[in-house]
């Protein structure tokens, strides 16, 4: 019975492990953003994780031969793990969000310290057992304190699920609303995992939903990786004409379908002045303009990076002015980042508006905006 039991564990977590490792595999090499290399660290932490908690059930069943001492080295590096496992979730989270908060490298080290803790606590079970042991007769035993083997582990995924709570309710303007989402949603499927493998600690239930929600967590950051712009994080090109396409089928009758076409001035001279670097920092201002520009409209409206220093936004409105203050808010918001941003260049946006009908194109549209547009960039109308 012990054999086949250890066997059905093994199988369970060894296709876990594998699948796992695939996104691993697929993942290196795919992106050098911060949120990434996170990502990828808690991959390998979720491993160690699988791999402890494995030779562990082998041991104790017998399958592989290994003392009580072997037996506690695998719960501690198992237990450990879960906690950089979660801590590296929650820096991915927070990068995700573009949260302030992990960019600063004392904060995040201050952040660590329930991974040290954590740490102390695994070094003091060593020799005190008050968290789990292995008795004389190599049975595990959990001790008086073994919740604290979950509590410091949890909080970090807990916390990441409730900032992204809050920004959803903010209506946080830098994250995508169904990215927030997911991320409040995201510890669901593990907490109850680990409530379960707690209640039941012969059932692998956490390493099955790590797996699963990992997978999901990939296959999000692939559509992203296809979807958005990797400089600005607005939508890219293929993203707006799919978003152009839904929202001429949804629009409602009482509605209009806008498109803002937006360029930035002498750009050019930007980047022959300043250099390369200044430009795209040009480019990132004028994104976030277009993000907190946009952040109030009565509907979510599409902004993206359609080329070079050209960008698009997309939104559905039954007043014309409302369109119109829309691109008044642009012009604000960007003037104000360039102030706080004490940039070196001066930076303002020339914007042509159309109205896209039923029978429409996205580059039909666009060319009717892009005749609006220069008119008001050769006009001397251009914003300041």
């Amino acid at each position: 019975m012990q054999t086949e039991y250890a066997v059905m564990y093994f199988e369970i977590n060894a296709a876990s492990l594998m699948l796992i490792s695939i996104i691993l595999h697929k993942t290196n090499g795919l992106s050098q953003m911060v949120a990434q290399r996170n990502f990828v660290m808690a991959i390998i932490s979720e491993m160690v994780f699988f791999i402890s908690d494995t030779v562990f059930v082998l041991i104790n069943c017998g399958i592989i031969p290994g003392s009580r001492y072997a037996m506690l080295a695998c719960k501690e590096v198992y237990f450990f793990s879960t906690a950089t496992m979660c801590f590296f979730w929650f820096l991915y989270f927070e990068h995700m969000r573009e949260a302030p908060l992990v960019k600063d490298k004392r904060t995040v080290m201050w952040l660590s310290s329930v991974i040290w803790l954590m740490g102390l606590l695994i070094i003091g079970n060593w020799f005190a057992g008050f968290l789990f042991y292995v008795d004389e007769n190599n049975v595990y035993r959990r001790g008086a304190l073994f919740v604290l083997t979950y509590i410091p582990s949890y909080v970090y995924v807990f916390i990441a699920s409730i900032r992204a709570i809050i920004s959803i309710y903010r209506n946080d303007e830098k994250t995508d609303r169904h990215l927030l989402v997911k991320m409040a949603l995201f510890p669901i499927a593990p907490g109850l995992s680990g409530i379960l493998q707690f209640i039941y600690p012969r059932m692998p239930f956490a390493c099955v939903a790590m797996s699963l929600t990992t997978l999901l967590l990939y296959l999000g950051w692939i559509d992203q990786l296809i979807s958005l712009d990797p400089l600005t994080g607005l939508n890219n090109r293929k993203q707006l004409a799919l978003s152009f396409e839904q929202l001429q089928k949804s629009n409602s009758e009482a509605d209009r379908l806008y498109l803002l076409l937006i360029d930035a001035n002498h750009f050019k001279m930007i980047n022959d002045t300043y250099g390369h670097l200044q430009g795209d920092k040009a480019l990132k201002m004028i994104a976030e303009a277009l993000r907190k520009g946009c952040r109030d409209t009565a509907k979510r409206a599409v902004v993206a990076r359609y080329g070079g220093d050209e960008f698009v936004v997309l939104v559905s409105s039954d007043d014309e002015e409302k369109v119109k203050n829309l691109k008044a808010q642009i012009n604000k918001h960007l003037e104000e980042i360039v102030q706080n941003s004490r940039a070196s260049f001066d930076l303002t946006v020339s914007v042509g508006i159309a109205t896209a009908g039923e029978a429409d194109t996205l580059k039909a549209v666009i060319s009717k905006a892009d005749i609006a547009m220069y008119e008001e960039k050769h006009s001397g109308a251009c914003s300041v």
